[in-house]
């Protein structure tokens, strides 16, 4: 099996990371999480432009793919960036309608690969973390009750419904039910997450059905999942060794010590472990591959941001410095579409030798 990079794709991830660097994605992380949408939607048509989303649409509706590995790249550049939106919602939601009916594919796909249709899709609850902890999609929602408007009036009652990343900004809303996908006809206020970035918003059940279920979308959902996690946790590291590189205790550099090097080994190691399990589940797409991969990026981003935090000290914990933003993504994607338990348990139930 091939787990090394060509020169195209070591290309596509350059050019994706001179793009990003150019569009000060921090700064755009914040609009985004203010509800100010107007520079992630820029970005969101150039990184279209770039081909990101058009790698999960095949090429029969304007598409490039399917090109999992390439997305993998992709995703990668876009954690290590912590770029906000659907990302991963967008290529589910790619998945799902390339299944359904040719006329509904044709209507919509050219759409996500153009990037004019930004989308998101809000999964079964077993797909996303528990409501307590609201870290990102396939959280359940409870019901909403009447709210009072100005002037005494109540507002009609909000279904009970599961929540989606970003569904105010995105121009497509599906809901994953168990008879099938299903456009929503509505949503409801944005909450807060543990990133600002993430935005979580109820939706409305029901509305035009589109597709059946489909197990590739969440296997393709876990894959851009931990590609982004990978990403996140490459940046929380490089952020924390610059850090403890500049920052100087008894007249030496704190990463002189051998304790935070030994914290910045281990951080390094995993993620290093988890690179070749991402890129190789990219080219089987095996769900217990995949799931493995999701397991192990997002648990080594989790523990990095960790990391991060401690030798940051108090100034990791100021919400106005960059590394907040990193931090809280780590934490967020770490049980979005699928929690470390419910991918080891795939694996196990899988019974592959490999593993």
């Amino acid at each position: 099996m091939r787990l090394l990079l060509d020169a195209e794709q070591r290309a596509f991830a350059a050019s994706l990371d001179a793009l990003l660097t150019a569009a000060d994605t921090p700064a755009v992380a914040r609009a985004w999480g203010r509800g100010e949408s107007a520079a992630g939607r820029a970005l969101w048509v150039r990184l279209a432009e770039a081909g990101v989303f058009a790698l999960a649409v095949p090429e029969a509706y304007e598409g490039f793919g399917p090109r999992p590995v390439d997305l993998a790249v992709a995703f990668v550049e876009l954690g290590r960036h912590a770029v906000p939106g659907p990302l991963v919602e967008t290529v589910t939601a790619a998945v799902l309608l390339a299944g359904s009916d040719p006329r509904t594919a044709e209507r919509l796909l050219p759409g996500l690969a153009s990037g004019k249709t930004p989308a998101t899709v809000a999964p079964p609850g077993p797909a996303g973390p528990s409501p307590a902890r609201g870290t990102g999609a396939g959280v359940r929602s409870p019901a909403v009750g009447p709210r009072r408007r100005p002037g005494g009036t109540a507002a009609p009652r909000l279904p009970e419904g599961p929540l989606a990343l970003d569904g105010d900004a995105a121009a497509l809303r599906l809901t994953w039910e168990p008879d099938g996908v299903r456009r929503s006809p509505g949503h409801g206020a944005a909450r807060p997450s543990l990133d600002p970035a993430r935005r979580l918003t109820p939706l409305v059940p029901g509305g035009e059905l589109l597709a059946a279920p489909s197990p590739a979308a969440l296997v393709w959902a876990r894959l851009a999942t931990a590609a982004q996690a990978l990403g996140v946790g490459l940046a929380l590291l490089d952020r924390t060794v610059g850090h403890v590189g500049r920052r100087h205790q008894f007249g030496v550099p704190v990463g002189s010590f051998q304790a935070v090097k030994h914290r910045l080994a281990d951080a390094k190691i995993a993620l290093e472990f988890a690179r070749p399990l991402l890129f190789g589940a990219a080219l089987t797409l095996r769900p217990a591959d995949v799931a493995a991969a999701k397991a192990a990026a997002c648990e080594a981003a989790y523990a990095t941001a960790r990391t991060a935090l401690h030798l940051h000290g108090a100034l990791g914990y100021t919400a106005e410095y960059d590394l907040s933003l990193w931090l809280g993504k780590a934490r967020a994607l770490r049980t979005a579409w699928g929690s470390p338990q419910e991918c080891r348990a795939l694996v196990v139930s899988a019974r592959d030798r490999r593993w």
